[in-house]
């Protein structure tokens, strides 16, 4: 990659901006990308063959449907974080919702903007004079997103009650869609997300927003089910309302989401904390699980990915090969590898990285993960088998380079490309 920063070019057809070292036209109108946090094909599938989503199905008629790769792990922040940036893990530096920080000898939160090493495409618009608006639905998200964006509009659904003109670029939002202040666990949260965003779209024509939902309904619910139909004829309304105000959609999830039950409906979980501990005595080893955040009600902290911290002069190639052998689990691979094949830093992950087969998550100790409360079995991310996320476009897109692997963290190189009316280039 080459150096952070972006640099105004002019160019005969377009403007670009680059940065991070990709380049990016300079949009005629509106770009709008949508996260749908956990989503997959399957649900805006189902809800367009039960007939909810009348708007999506001619959208993707007309215009793109396509697929992408999520970024590794297939959690929350990674994928935000690449989407904002345009740039992956290895380059961002966020790998996680949570890591390990050895120099401290504590486990952080990766949700300080200090954590984040490469600018986003939101300031840096921002900073060359586009109107840039970013609106998620939890606050975590707001900080890491909003890093050094100074004129735009920036807030989070979880705390649209406390916006101020001056923190965030806006006012009485509650007042500005009429809605209250949703749960933090709802789907009205997504709602006001996707509220918020049309009204400012309207009033303020940003040339770049960024709209994050929350993936609750997806934790809670399968694809085609009554509740998720719901939840994604309630999406296809405000869709066809951006799509009205003349922007370029760009529809694509941060990951997607998997039934981690076996028939009966209990959770298959391999605690490798308990496993470690056998293997080197209680303590030794550490393992973080990335997915844990300030919101486990729908997970437990309970996903398909974990890193695992060994003690020095542990005999790693053993140790990998016997988490390998578990049942339950998919692959484990050693550090370098891990950052080679999915783009990683290396100095925030462990010795170890182990991903746990489709239905399966990967917990430290019983006792550390409370799910006695689930009403429904439990569904989750973080693996391989959540890579795979929609890539949707209400235009037509053109064909992609030649051996370009289409990533959600493509978005805003489509859809300014699409908005500018040029070609796709790397």
């Amino acid at each position: 990659m080459k150096e952070a920063g972006a640099e105004r070019q002019s160019g005969p057809r377009t403007e670009r901006l680059t940065v991070n070292g990709r380049g990016y036209a300079w949009p005629a109108r509106p770009v709008v990308v949508v996260c749908i946090d956990g989503s997959e094909d399957a649900y805006h599938e189902r809800a367009i063959a039960d007939g909810r989503m009348p708007f999506l199905e001619r959208m993707l008629r007309d215009g793109s449907d396509l697929r992408a790769d999520c970024t590794m792990p297939s959690f929350t922040n990674p994928n935000n974080l690449s989407i904002a940036t345009g740039v992956p893990p290895s380059v961002h530096g966020i790998c996680g919702n949570y890591f390990y920080d050895p120099a401290a000898d504590a486990e952080v939160m990766m949700n300080d903007p200090e954590l984040l090493r490469a600018p986003t495409l939101f300031a840096e618009f921002s900073r060359a004079g586009a109107k840039v608006a970013v609106i998620t639905a939890k606050d975590k998200l707001r900080r890491l997103l909003g890093k050094d964006l100074k004129d735009g509009i920036c807030f989070s659904a979880e705390k649209a009650d406390q916006v101020t003109q001056q923190d965030n670029g806006i006012e009485k939002v509650l007042e500005r869609v009429g809605m209250e202040l949703p749960s933090v666990y709802s789907a009205e949260l997504s709602e006001l997300v996707m509220a918020a965003g049309v009204d400012v779209l309207e009033r303020d024509r940003p040339e770049l927003m960024y709209l994050s939902l929350t993936d609750y309904i997806q934790h809670k619910h399968a694809p085609g089910s009554p509740v998720a139909n719901d939840f994604y004829a309630m999406l296809d309304g405000y869709f066809a309302r951006i799509d009205a105000l003349g922007a370029v959609l760009v529809v694509t999830a941060d990951h997607g989401m998997n039934a981690k039950s076996d028939g009966g409906g209990d959770a298959q979980v391999v605690f490798l904390q308990d496993e470690l501990d056998a293997r080197l005595g209680a303590g030794a080893a550490r393992v973080v699980l990335p997915i844990t955040d300030p919101y486990t009600v729908h997970h437990g902290a309970l996903g398909s990915y974990a890193t695992v911290h060994l003690p020095q002069g542990a005999d790693t190639d053993t140790l990998r090969a016997g988490l390998a052998r578990l049942d339950g689990v998919s692959e484990v691979l050693g550090r370098e590898r891990a950052c080679v094949r999915f783009e990683l830093p290396g100095d925030r992950i462990g010795e170890l990285v182990v991903i746990a087969e489709r239905n399966t998550v990967l917990g430290t100790t019983p006792a550390r993960h409370d799910i006695s409360g689930f009403k429904e079995p439990l569904r989750s991310h973080g693996g391989l088998t959540e890579q795979r996320v929609p890539f949707l476009v209400n235009a037509h897109v053109g064909p992609v380079p030649q051996g370009h692997r289409l990533r959600n963290f493509d978005s805003y190189w489509v859809g300014t490309s699409v908005a500018a009316g040029v070609p796709l280039t790397d």
